[in-house]
């Protein structure tokens, strides 16, 4: 998620005409007043011989129907009349859709259907590359309705079986490019083709060429020479823009841009086989994917400019570039080098293609006029501050695509920043992380666009208009996700998210993909990644794809809430495909309530709901609380066996339940086939950081040992879980970004991340108003606490600890069982015993049934004591346990009973015993 967006979470001309014929018809007088807004599109041509439109006469009187067409744009309503246009006569469908279409579209099942009487693929094509009406008549022959028509169904059944086996943008054979773009509603398209050096603004193209249109695809090519090779290229489309509701030349980019010009102003036709493009060693690297077992693999999840822009020990000219994480001995990478080798090998890096939100040219980047340094912990001032320039700044998240597959150019140093060199220097990041004993997953966001129609970083919706993006019942695009939604579930965008892909994986040998709001996507769409993923090979494509991962945000919500246009690719329909989903059952269990509650004190199990109150209602009476923090330990349990919905456990209540069965929020919490399908967190990107969670929900008086004990309580559940663990960059060493929820434009200051460990970033000042005034009331007393902000002491102690939770899972094999039915044997949760109090949990890892799958010890145990006392907890029979290993470099000591068979555990602790 990003960009401030939700995240739960937006035709026929009637003709009283007979026969099969195009007919142009005269402008057609309406008494009275009728529906006749053409800057609508309600209508919705699905295929080339069916047409659904919700018209009518509402009495049941007889109606005629049509589509009207016009290259020329000129159908308009005029004199209570239509005018302009060809006729397609349409008559209503008594039966409705044919069920193949009905399945297809299933929320225009049930509305009025149409068939043309002339369908012809002659008629489609010329029809589509114009202006589009549908009208009805009424009993009296005058105008009663007409719209716009939507589009997308149509070029699909007509074109989408020849253009999908095609490859779009720059392709090469024999050293010689080919120029394809696929633009079926296009009049004409040109090319325009410029020399090899970046084009000044206004220049001048030195050659403009006609395309050539391939009927049965939709799509434009023209075969070019080796001379092409780095030359600069833009192209010139014609023809109908409902934007504007005129036919017009467009100059725009290639979707399927391979390089860029500085501020993506021009394509460029390079090849990226090329060994120029290439650092040393490149044609033998190998990505290294997560491999048949994902959950061995742990994630941090870092942001390119906030992993060097702060470091000193970087060169000032690469901080905040791609060329930072080839310093292997700065800060940085040494911490991650360090992270790395205690099992958190995995960086997951956000959003790194060309971004429409950040100026690339460092001369154009603005900085705050201040110092925020200067100002009170507390103060509006930085905010205020950082404000000023957001718009203009180095900095974004990046979750605002333009081109998809071309790396940012921003992050590129500044003599890089036009052209392959930026995917040269993208490729040195990659190595030196692989080198680093890193892998690499990378965020992707084909659910939106930063922009469409007629906007200036609008490519896809000004190629070809009203297909790439999901309309909603007006023809209006929805924006659930934050900008203009993409429509995967048509065939040319499903494509162009495969193919995107596919070029990810071949030309930068990245390890993974974390798809963005992934419950916009069908699943057929997700699952056609993985197949095409699956069908590299390291002998044609450099890359063994059936290594590479598959993770993203399974949340449903928005106009495809419920498959209401398609089965999606959400949490519980992804069960089974071994594709993973962020677990926000144990995320809300751990922290407590949920990111977007009023009051944010609301605790849970790490945050003080058992045992230290916090005084605020929202927690409920004591009955409330003690219910809540039952069901949070009930998905904590769950989260840690993989959050699966077979499982069976013993709940907290003590009733034997399986995950389906618990509760979240009245939905199941279980939805896991398998436990790779669960990312487990307590905090990403979006929404508080950990720390500043925690210190939002824990008494204000706890100390701050105090505090990093239930920091390091919240990431045990992660760390220590059967799921494939995914941490926030920094919250190792209890990053803050002083309570703002939601930093994607808030600046260098607002991100602040130091693996040098002088500052957490905490106090830095209230948080930008757009997204956190209504929390400032409870953000102002804790920023202006100096006992809430941590010394360097604390950081490290905080990493220590995390860094001891990372080695324990690499210890054992028992906590990365990675298969159902293992899960199942030896994972359970046995009663904590009459002297512990209500919230302790205790895990066993039991390898004495089932296969062997650790022969250095027959099981672990972990106890969670989430209470601010110490507690006493049994331990499962059968004698022999003994502390961890590495118990002795935990933040606690583990002390056993007399008879072995209980341990004492120290407030707010962590203990792991083996045996």
């Amino acid at each position: 998620m990003g960009r401030g967006r939700p995240r739960t979470g937006f035709a026929v001309l009637v003709a009283l005409l007979t026969g099969p014929f195009l007919t142009a018809t005269p402008a057609v007088a309406a008494p009275g007043q009728a529906d006749t807004d053409l800057g609508r599109a309600r209508a919705v041509w699905l295929s080339r011989e069916f047409v659904v439109w919700d018209a009518g006469d509402p009495s049941g009187g007889p109606s005629a129907y049509q589509l009207r067409t016009d290259p020329d744009g000129r159908i308009a309503v005029a004199g209570g009349g239509i005018r302009g246009g060809v006729a397609l006569p349409m008559d209503p469908a008594p039966g409705g859709l044919p069920p193949e279409l009905a399945a297809k579209f299933p929320y225009l099942r049930g509305k009025p259907a149409f068939r043309l009487r002339q369908s012809d693929p002659a008629t489609v094509d010329d029809a589509v590359r114009g202006q589009v009406v549908a009208v009805r008549f009424g009993a009296d022959g005058g105008l009663a309705q007409a719209t716009g028509v939507q589009l997308a169904g149509v070029l699909d059944d007509r074109y989408a079986a020849a253009a999908g086996r095609l490859d779009y943008g720059p392709v090469f054979a024999e050293g010689r490019p080919t120029l394809r773009l696929w633009a079926p509603t296009a009049r004409s398209v040109r090319l325009k083709l410029y020399g090899g050096t970046p084009p000044a603004p206004g220049e001048a193209p030195r050659a403009v060429l006609d395309l050539f249109r391939d009927s049965e695809s939709g799509s434009w090519s023209r075969a070019g020479s080796p001379f092409w090779i780095d030359r600069y290229y833009r192209y010139e489309v014609t023809g109908w823009q409902p934007a504007t509701h005129s036919v017009r030349v467009i100059d725009v980019t290639d979707p399927y841009s391979l390089a860029l010009s500085v501020d993506s102003t021009h394509s460029q036709i390079v090849d990226l086989a090329d060994q120029h493009t290439m650092p040393a060693g490149w044609r033998e690297e190998v990505a290294k994917g997560l491999g048949d077992n994902p959950v061995a693999h742990a994630v941090t999840e870092l942001h390119v400019r906030d992993f060097s822009i702060g470091d000193d020990t970087v060169p000032a000219t690469d901080r905040g570039t791609y060329l930072a994480f080839t310093h292997r001995d700065s800060a940085g990478m040494r911490h991650l080098r360090e992270l790395a080798e205690a099992g958190m090998d995995t960086v997951h890096l956000m959003p790194t293609f060309d971004i429409a939100t950040i100026p690339e040219r460092r001369s154009d980047q603005r900085t705050p006029p201040c110092d925020p340094a200067a100002f009170a912990p507390d103060s509006t001032v930085q905010q205020e501050c950082v404000g000023v320039t957001a718009a203009v700044d180095a900095y974004n998240w990046g979750y605002d695509p333009w081109h998809y597959d071309v790396p940012e150019g921003s992050y590129a140093t500044s003599d890089a920043r036009s052209g392959p060199a930026r995917s040269r220097q993208y490729r040195e990041m990659v190595k030196s992380l692989h080198d680093n004993g890193n892998r690499v997953v990378v965020d992707v966001v084909y659910n939106h666009t930063a922009a469409a129609g007629d906007d200036p970083t609008s490519v896809l919706d000004r190629v070809v208009p009203g297909y790439y993006h999901r309309l909603l019942d007006d023809g209006s695009i929805a924006t659930s996700t934050c900008c203009a939604n993409t429509a995967p579930e048509n065939a040319m965008m499903g494509k162009l998210v495969v193919d995107s892909v596919v070029r990810w994986a071949r030309l930068y040998k990245v390890d993974g993909f974390r798809f963005d709001l992934m419950g916009h996507h069908p699943k057929a769409n997700i699952l056609a990644v993985r197949a095409a993923l699956d069908a590299l090979t390291p002998q044609a494509d450099g890359v063994d794809g059936r290594r590479i991962r598959i993770y993203g945000e399974g949340w449903d919500f928005g106009e495809v809430a419920g498959g209401a246009r398609f089965v999606q690719a959400t949490q519980a329909n992804l069960a089974g495909t071994g594709i993973g989903t962020f677990n926000d059952r144990l995320r809300d269990g751990v922290r407590g309530g949920g990111p977007f509650d009023g009051d944010p004190r609301i605790q849970g199990f790490a945050s003080g709901l058992a045992g230290d109150p916090n005084g605020s209602p929202a927690n409920g009476d004591d009955a409330q609380q003690s219910a809540r923090l039952v069901n949070y330990a009930d998905l904590v349990k769950l989260g840690m066996a993989g959050n699966l919905a077979a499982y069976r456990f013993r709940s907290t209540s003590g009733a034997e339940v399986t995950g389906s069965q618990v509760s979240y929020n009245g939905a199941p919490a279980g939805y896991t086939a398998a436990p790779a399908e669960a990312i487990t967190y307590v905090d990403a990107h979006d929404n508080e950081t950990l720390y500043d969670a925690l210190a939002y929900k824990l008494p204000q008086r706890t100390s701050m040992a105090d505090r990093v004990r239930c920091q390091l309580l919240a990431l045990a559940p992660v760390l220590l879980g059967q799921g494939q663990p995914f941490v926030l960059a920094g919250t190792e060493f209890l990053r803050s970004k002083s309570f703002d929820r939601n930093s994607f434009n808030s600046g260098d200051w607002f991100n602040r991340y130091d693996p040098l460990l002088r500052a957490n970033g905490f106090a830095g000042g209230l948080p930008p108003a757009a997204d956190n005034a209504d929390k400032w009331p409870y953000a102002r007393p804790l920023l202006g606490d100096p006992a809430l902000l941590p010394k360097p002491a604390d950081l490290r102690a905080a990493l220590d600890g995390t860094l001891w939770l990372l080695r324990i899972r690499q210890s054992s094999p028992l906590f990365t069982l990675g298969d159902a039915a293992l899960v199942q044997q030896k994972v359970s949760f046995p009663d904590p015993g009459p002297l512990a109090g209500p919230g302790v949990v205790v895990q066993h890892l039991d390898d004495t049934v089932g296969p062997d799958v650790d022969p250095a010890r027959r099981g672990v145990v972990v106890v969670l004591n989430p209470r601010p006392e110490p507690q006493t907890v049994a331990l499962p029979p059968g004698g022999g346990w003994r502390p961890h290993e590495l118990q002795a470099g935990a933040p606690d000591t583990a002390r056993l009973g007399p008879s072995g068979d209980t341990v004492a555990v120290q407030a707010r602790t962590v203990v792991v015993l083996e045996r």
